[in-house]
């Protein structure tokens, strides 16, 4: 199959019966599971430490999703070293088994997606929708990173000189650290997991404190498809304990990070220094966060541009790296953008994410909450308050889609990632005004243009300083294989995962030349 013959994962509509029932049941199921034990999983080994993680659901905190085994300091080094030991032998399987593997896990979230999407929903802080598309996206990387396997072990021929035979051929690395978000905590979890071990590559994965459950229940996924239990381990643990550790220990190869900024530049730093023994540069792939804004030409549809932005800032309560948390908006539209939006946001539904009603969730913890509001706070002073910002009623950590309007280019809630519902709306004299103050910020994720001037598009296309720049759509839903996903600057190393040069980040390239005759 050709790379653009690959077909996405379809999303479960879930106002149809047939799909709705059975996702109340899996979310009945899934209950039933919850304050289960998990242990440390090195190979084949499992361990129980008695330091317990207890992963909480955010929309009532009272609620233990799951209990986890944390890694101590000789675990965590364990870890590495048996990795090490297995990666000559998982290095040397045929690239067609672990392709055939991967398709097989492919197949299994295929088969248990209600089931997960219920864990994104009590784990997460997900609603339907968005664990849906978290579900599809993990099955997408799976399926297409084994299409780009099948072509890595096919590369494109060399130019033969007289007399030689001249080839190219991708070896894996070593052992990688994996690193995963909670905000994609299984997408982002299977695609960086898969595309290491897949060519080749052993892991050892750290997943968000967050989110540890639906890591378990991924490396079941793996175990079921017959991924060798050395070729892997599941590491629950502090970053200051056990993460430094990993990262800067000698036989780490590479690291695939998607976090935050600060978290994200510590681990480039501590990897950039050799350890004792250690006898590469280490690789680190690493996606930080954004501070994506949509431009609202004064030729936009005003309608189309509206619903845009509130789906952007708002899915999964703005807790997206590529969510928009600025509209910088024309002034010939701005006073009419500002009411219809109010009136939008105004109809955006807040509780608990297993009600399908609800259109938000709750953020993910107390400290994000408090966070936030303080961001909240600091919006008071630097612009006009037009909707939101509160604190709801309920037990879960439930924010109010919060938006502000005047916010001026050098204030906080135009340059900072805030990782929540809230907005900061802009006002630009013109559409170069316009793209001067999107590209105001260190980041470069995503970026939306709605316009009806052609002329204005290919100046965006030029100018528009985003590793995703979306015409007359919202800025969020990367889609595999035709969004590929990464971004400039402070945004990380624009690695375009779930794009077809993904997995050239995974191995290194020997050329061998044979002298003929």
């Amino acid at each position: 199959m050709a790379l653009c013959d690959f077909r996405n994962e379809p999303y479960a509509d879930f106002s149809l019966p047939e799909n709705s029932t059975p996702m109340r049941t899996a979310l009945a199921a899934v209950r039933a599971e919850f304050a289960k034990e998990y242990p440390l999983r090195i190979g084949a080994a499992r361990h129980h430490t008695g330091q317990l993680l207890e992963s909480r659901n955010p929309s009532n905190p009272a609620e233990v999703v799951g209990l986890h085994h944390k890694a101590t300091p000789e675990l965590a080094r364990e870890a590495i070293a048996a990795a090490d030991r297995f990666f000559p032998t998982w290095a040397a399987t045929p690239a067609a088994e672990r392709i055939a593997l991967l398709r097989r896990a492919a197949e299994i979230l295929k088969r248990r997606k209600f089931e997960f999407n219920s864990w994104l929903v009590y784990e997460a802080g997900k609603s339907w929708a968005e664990a849906e598309a978290d579900v599809s996206e993990a099955i997408d990387f799976c399926f297409y990173y084994a299409l780009l396997a099948e072509r890595l072990g096919n590369p494109e021929p060399l130019v033969q000189l007289a007399g030689e035979r001249d080839e190219l051929r991708y070896l894996p690395l070593g052992v990688g650290v994996v690193i995963p978000p909670w905000n994609f905590p299984l997408a982002i979890l299977a695609g960086m997991t898969t595309a290491a071990l897949v060519t080749g590559n052993t892991v050892v994965i750290k997943p968000s404190s967050d989110t540890p459950t639906i890591a378990a229940k991924f490396a079941e996924v793996l175990d079921e498809a017959g991924f060798p239990p050395e070729s892997y381990t599941l590491m629950v643990g502090s970053g200051g304990e056990v993460g430094d550790l990993i990262v800067t220990h000698p036989r780490t190869r590479f690291i695939s990070f998607t976090g935050s900024r600060e978290v994200g530049l510590r681990i480039n730093e501590l990897a950039a220094r050799p350890a004792p023994g250690q006898i590469w540069i280490k690789r680190v792939v690493a996606e930080m966060g954004g501070k994506d804004a949509i431009v609202v030409d004064e030729e936009a549809d005003l309608d189309a541009a509206v619903q845009g932005v509130v789906w952007s800032a708002f899915g999964y309560q703005g807790q997206k790296c590529s969510a928009c948390s600025r509209a910088i908006v024309s002034e010939k539209l701005y006073d009419a953008f500002l009411e219809k939006l109010a009136a939008k946001v105004a109809e955006i539904k807040v509780g608990p994410a297993d009600d399908p009603s609800c259109y938000m969730g709750p953020v993910i913890n107390a400290g994000a909450l408090q966070t936030i509001l303080g961001y909240i706070e600091t919006g008071k002073q630097e612009g006009r308050l037009i909707a939101g910002g509160t604190r709801l009623p309920g037990d879960g950590y439930f924010l109010a889609p919060t938006v502000f309007a005047d916010i001026q280019p050098e204030a906080r809630l135009f340059q900072e990632e805030i990782f929540g519902p809230v907005l900061a709306v802009t006002k630009a004299r013109d559409f170069d005004e316009a793209l001067e103050l999107a590209n105001h910020s260190d980041y470069g994720l995503t970026g939306a243009v709605y316009t009806a001037n052609p002329a204005k598009i290919e100046r965006a296309k030029d100018r528009f300083f985003a590793g995703n720049l979306y015409i007359n759509r919202k800025c969020t839903g990367a889609m595999v294989g035709a969004h590929p996903f990464g971004g400039f600057n402070m945004s990380g190393t624009d690695s375009k995962a779930g794009g077809p040069d993904y997995l050239f980040w995974f191995v290194q390239a020997k050329s061998i030349a044979q002298k003929l005759g």
